[in-house]
């Protein structure tokens, strides 16, 4: 199991991690779990193995994920909290093949008592040094 950082008090790592968990959940069918987890206005904004940038708004790709079916799991590196904003650096990892996982590192803020994802910038595993999946 890795080690989770919580820098500063994060009274609500409880619930930052589950609107988290949201995310990576969506893509096994789950629509309504991204559209839960994310504002409605959040971008993404990705690097690839190749070193391409590609940005958009995440709703642009919710189908797409949903349908994705992919296997992915969490893996909590680091979670900080200063009140009402929050960020997690997140490995998205490929359960079926680790070398097609990606680095993220996600912003909340809470909005009317409810975190929302407000921004996803990601690059992909090969690009994310100390942080990538173990083999």
């Amino acid at each position: 199991m890795t080690k989770i950082t919580v820098v500063g008090d994060a009274p609500e790592n409880d619930e930052i991690k589950r609107v988290v968990q949201l995310y990576v959940d969506g893509f096994q069918g789950g629509m309504e779990k991204l559209q839960e987890a994310f504002h409605k206005e959040a971008w993404i904004f990705a690097l690839d193995a190749e070193g391409a940038l590609a940005t958009d708004l995440i709703s642009n790709r919710f189908e797409r994920w949903a349908n994705s079916q992919r296997a992915v799991k969490s893996r909590f590196i680091a979670i900080t909290q200063a009140g009402e904003v929050a960020s997690v650096l997140l490995g998205f990892d490929n359960s079926e093949n680790l070398e097609d996982s990606w680095v993220d590192v996600i912003a909340l803020v809470k909005v009317d008592g409810s975190w929302k994802i407000t921004n996803k910038t990601a690059a992909h595993s090969t690009r994310a040094a100390w942080a990538k999946p173990n083999s």
